[in-house]
């Protein structure tokens, strides 16, 4: 996946401090934090003014403004990688289409999907993919701008990489050979410590590996496969103009073959699920149950599970039509926690975003991970054709870091006064994973999730209030942050007020309260 999609870590800054046995001061300051675990875990549900950390007041919203309220059920659309339905958190939260009889590959409700009990997987059994500029390029030459840029940033991307490859190939041996010696999969920096050896090979192992892991302390042989995983993937398939991944017989190019994939919304392997599982269990984890974080939405929630993005880039046809059965099967919000710089097909898109702004469906997106500005330099799927907007049903999120002051926008985020609506938290969530596990993911991915929940909320508990009014909503009624801010990772500084539309960032506190007046108002004039 582009990292628009996943968060792409400090570990490379950690790799080439270990090759050069030094110790990086170039860290990744979102890590540095003096929140205590329990409100690392859920610093989202927390309150600026009474906590003095930049999340959501969830914590508040729920205990003075819902404890005696009942919302109405809503469906909430998570396009994404798949979804591990069968997790423990997730319990009671998956939709469920009672039109459709389980595995008997018949289209009970004739909507042209077969067994889709839980979602649709426009995927099948593809999990990796090109990114859309390694796509432009493999269709050849054709004098376009759009070829010239793609070939240009294609040939930069792997020039890039294959240093990084050497120092993740060094790594890999390096951890390799320090699992044989101890005899033992995982091992702990201790164990790494204790190593004593007049081996140089096996020396020069154990100073890599104690170079990374003084940085990413217990966590660093994940650490280290999350990073070769990205480093090899790229190569592999992202970029590898010889690699297809597309397995479900359709042609992408053509938008009248629509009925295509399977009813498997987990996808071929449930780990691939990594991403949409975390999307989900932000938005609807059961809360206090001392499991993982706690999801946004209490109750009365419904996950649909869509799978749409690879592990690359995702196919502008799969997104327009991932909209369009999130839609026309009842959801009244959508997560999209994915992007991409080139868009040949925006228009499909673009018609699809239409469609579910006629049918009153919110979408929330993703701002992207590339530490831009998105005014200047699109992230895909935007709303505007040559410069006006088409519809008023999409947001776009960025991501907070989980401290306040001159830090608050998280280093890697995507930021725009025109384009980037408002800011939620995207550093350090916690949230399900596969096979019943919790994990620390950040990104542009988890703030969106962040604000569909509270737009999930504001919809469960005011449902006479369209999509565009929760929109405004969410913006208006945010916190504004007077701050002056450093954005991407060349520490560029800039007031808040402008790294996005509205100013602030999302409070589900505000946000309730603006919604209970709105739709009173709307009752009196009926």
């Amino acid at each position: 996946m582009k990292q628009n999609l996943f968060y792409i870590s400090a570990f490379a800054f950690m790799a080439s401090a270990a090759i050069n046995a030094q110790q990086s001061t170039n860290t990744f300051s979102a890590k540095k934090t003096k929140l205590t675990e329990l409100q690392k875990q859920r610093w989202s549900d927390l309150d600026l003014k009474k906590d003095s950390i930049p999340g959501m007041s969830l914590d508040k919203s729920y205990s003075e403004l819902l404890k005696n309220k009942k919302g109405t059920k809503i469906i909430v659309g998570v396009i994404d990688s798949g979804l591990d339905i069968d997790h423990e958190d997730l319990k009671g939260k998956i939709w469920t289409n009672t039109k459709e009889i389980p595995g008997n590959n018949i289209d009970d409700d004739k909507n042209g999907y077969k067994d889709d009990v839980h979602g649709w997987n426009f995927l099948g059994e593809a999990t990796n993919e090109n990114l859309e500029l390694t796509r432009i390029v493999k269709r050849g030459d054709d004098g376009s701008e759009a070829y010239k840029s793609a070939k240009t940033e294609l040939d930069k991307k792997i020039t890039e990489l294959n240093p990084q490859k050497k120092q993740v190939d060094m790594i890999v041996a390096a951890d390799k050979a320090i699992r044989e010696e101890l005899k033992k999969e995982k091992y702990s920096v201790e164990e790494l410590k204790g190593i004593v050896t007049t081996d140089a090979s096996l020396s020069r192992s154990k100073m890599i590996m104690s170079s990374i892991a003084s940085q990413a302390g217990e966590g660093f042989q994940d650490e280290i496969k999350s990073y070769s995983d990205y480093v090899y993937d790229q190569l592999n398939y992202n970029l590898n103009v010889d690699f297809s991944g597309r397995k479900v017989g359709d042609n992408p190019e053509d938008m009248k073959e629509t009925h295509y994939g399977n009813g498997n919304v987990k996808g071929p392997d449930v780990e691939d699920a990594l991403h949409g599982t975390h999307v989900a269990g932000i938005i609807a984890q059961i809360r206090g149950n001392g499991k993982g974080g706690d999801g946004v939405v209490a109750d009365n929630v419904q996950i649909m599970a869509v799978r749409a993005v690879p592990n690359g880039d995702e196919y502008d046809k799969d997104i327009a039509l991932a909209i369009r059965y999130a839609v026309d099967n009842g959801a009244k919000v959508i997560n999209g926690s994915f992007g991409k710089d080139y868009s040949p097909h925006k228009d499909w898109v673009w018609e699809a975003i239409q469609y579910a702004a006629k049918k009153d469906v919110l979408i929330v997106h993703a701002a992207g991970n590339d530490s831009k500005d998105v005014d200047t330099e699109p992230n895909f799927p935007t709303d505007e054709v040559s410069g006006k907007e088409i519809a008023d049903n999409l947001i776009t999120i960025g991501a907070l870091n989980n401290v306040y002051g001159s830090k608050i926008v998280a280093d890697f985020s995507n930021y725009g006064a025109k384009n980037v609506d408002v800011f939620a938290p995207g550093v350090e969530i916690y949230a399900t994973v596969p096979n019943n596990k919790y994990k620390y993911e950040q990104g542009t991915s988890m703030a969106s999730p962040n604000a569909a929940g509270v737009a999930a909320l504001i919809r469960s508990y005011y449902p006479n209030l369209s999509a565009s009014q929760v929109k405004h909503i969410l913006m208006d009624s945010g916190t504004p942050i007077t701050e002056t801010v450093t954005v991407d990772e060349a520490k560029k500084e800039m007031p808040f007020a402008t790294t996005c539309v509205s100013g602030k960032i999302v409070n589900a506190y505000n946000a309730l309260l603006m919604a209970e007046k709105m739709a009173a108002k709307i009752k009196v004039k009926k």
